[in-house]
């Protein structure tokens, strides 16, 4: 078995070296398919700093294609949960289902967007799933995505045009209190934004 599963991993580095050599094209197929089914080793963020540190002034182009690509396979994956309903859910424990679940219930889509921002092991297709298998808005789902994406993109091409081969190691060392930080004032400024529309209607209830 150990060696079917280091034939696999092999074969899809393989994929994925292949898919470099086509620059932006390549990142954008690596993301799709990263974020559909087949994740690929190192995934489009490893892609994205060898891609951006090689040639800084396409950066924007490497950020605006490994966007599109995870948008993209992430709306492949939401109907394929769609489709195939709870079933879908089977592979994950119960207790990360409930947990995953809960936020998705009582933030929408602004879970999905959090999410998308925070760096691996968060369980961000877990969040992809349980918005297809619970049909949100399929707009509003790939919007989020997109927002999340972005931001996380463009800041690891921003290192990598700053700081070079060093990209990697400060990412890995600052962008987990990066994601929660903006993680944490995205759901401020909602919460801020949702007390506000509710006093507003107060407001206007009051006066009539």
């Amino acid at each position: 078995m150990k060696w079917l599963l280091r034939k696999i991993t092999n074969g899809l580095t393989s994929v994925s070296d292949f898919l470099v050599t086509f620059g932006a094209a390549g990142l954008f197929a690596v993301a799709l398919l990263d974020s559909a089914l087949v994740p690929l080793p190192g995934g489009p963020d490893a892609v994205m700093l060898l891609l951006s540190t090689r040639s800084p002034g396409w950066m924007p182009v490497y950020a605006l294609a490994a966007t599109a690509g995870s948008v993209i396979g992430c709306v492949i994956l939401y109907h394929i949960s769609r489709r195939a309903g709870r079933r879908a859910l089977e592979k994950f424990p119960p207790e990360k289902q409930a947990r995953v679940k809960a936020l998705v219930d009582r933030y929408d889509v602004l879970s999905v967007l959090v999410a998308s921002v925070l760096p691996p092991p968060f369980p961000f297709k877990l969040f992809v799933i349980t918005a297809g298998v619970f049909r949100l808005s399929v707009w509003r789902f790939a919007a989020a995505v997109a927002a999340g994406r972005a931001f996380r993109f463009f800041l690891e091409g921003f290192l990598a045009v700053r700081y070079g081969e060093r990209a990697k190691e400060v990412l890995a060392e600052n962008y987990p209190a990066v994601g929660v930080g903006l993680a944490a004032v995205i759901v401020v400024v909602f919460v801020l934004r949702g007390l506000l529309k509710r006093r507003r209607g107060a407001e206007a209830a009051a006066g009539q």
